[in-house]
């Protein structure tokens, strides 16, 4: 196993177990019926729009549609780094910000079900045999990464009782989460799900919570810096000119889908028009699971995988470029900056 992927996947469970401090019960209870229509109807309308388009794209070209389910998939992920280190960098505060947290939260188990949907559709047009097993695979993955967060959720609340200074906090909470993204990437589980739960767990049981995240957030910042010094140096520039019409029409058509799925979703649900108007801008940013569909989609297609895997690792370098500067907007425009 590479380092950097082990140091990539420690930040980002870091961040993962912060965010699930935004789902208490008392915090679902007043904003969760907006969190689940802006949730899946963001990640829905991407997903859609993006496959409609590059299914035309395919036809045009005279190309296999099937690599174009699989883009559209991978459209629904988000990248929670580089919008929770907006958020924390210009300290915004307010309804706009906090719902951001929570869809940011959950946009990745969206994604997962997307793109296992679209794997199997994409098995079936090749072979013509609906693949149950990756979807039911799919489900488990979720299901299983939830089960193991609420395991070392419990774990961490019973070490809890032994424990006496603040320095002893830290060491638990960073101690857990590394276990929590080891066991993960040797279960083949997603980190990031394994970590929100995580999160969640400890939010909802622990009496004093908010020691182990506030514990957390005094040493972050170096690990935010690596985790950023590290995207940047995998980060190549040069694969970007090749992505050429069929990339531009994925960046442009997977913001129109975030965005309006945001606004539909606020309307439905009634969470106000500041969150409708501005929250999709904070979905900008992608990377992590959409780069797993995308290696996923290389090896299962090595004739068409090529195509996926450039699209999106090359569209990443551009959204986590212009990402944190669409987030900032947002939030701006918002008023929580």
């Amino acid at each position: 196993m590479d380092v950097s992927d082990f140091i990539s996947n420690f930040v980002l469970g870091m961040i993962a177990f912060a965010l699930g401090s935004n789902f208490t019960v008392k915090q679902l209870r007043s904003a969760g019926k907006p969190v689940l229509w802006i949730s899946i109807l963001e990640a829905g309308f991407a997903w859609i729009l993006v496959t409609l388009v590059m299914i035309l794209y395919f036809v045009i070209k005279h190309l296999p549609i099937h690599p174009a389910l699989v883009l559209g998939a991978a459209a629904a992920a988000t990248a929670p780094a580089a919008t929770v280190m907006v958020i924390r960098e210009y300290r915004a505060t307010g309804p706009v910000t906090e719902m951001l947290m929570r869809v940011v939260a959950i946009d990745d188990a969206w994604c997962l079900l997307f793109s296992a949907l679209a794997i199997a559709s994409a098995n079936a047009l090749t072979l013509g045999i609906f693949n149950t097993h990756v979807v039911m695979e799919a489900f488990f993955e979720i299901f299983a990464a939830l089960i193991l967060g609420g395991i070392l959720g419990a774990l961490l609340y019973f070490v809890s009782r032994f424990i006496v200074t603040r320095e002893e906090v830290l060491v638990a909470t960073v101690g857990f989460i590394l276990l929590a993204v080891g066991l993960s990437m040797r279960l083949r589980l997603s980190p990031l799900l394994t970590n929100i739960a995580f999160g969640i767990f400890v939010a909802n049981i622990a009496k004093n919570s908010e020691l182990f995240f506030a514990a957390l957030r005094e040493v972050d910042s170096v690990l935010f810096l690596a985790f950023f010094v590290l995207v940047g140096a995998n980060l190549e520039l040069d694969i970007v000119p090749r992505i050429g019409v069929m990339g531009l029409l994925y960046i442009i058509f997977r913001v129109v889908g975030k965005i309006l799925g945001v606004k539909l979703g606020a309307w439905i649900s009634g969470a106000g028009s500041n969150i409708g108007n501005y929250l999709g801008w904070g979905l900008v940013p992608q990377a992590g699971v959409a780069l797993g569909v995308a290696l996923s989609a290389k090896a299962l297609y090595p004739e068409y995988g090529d195509i996926i895997f450039t699209t999106i690792t090359a569209t990443t370098v551009i959204y986590e470029l212009v990402g944190p500067i669409f987030a900032k907007y947002g939030l701006q425009k918002a008023g929580e900056i």
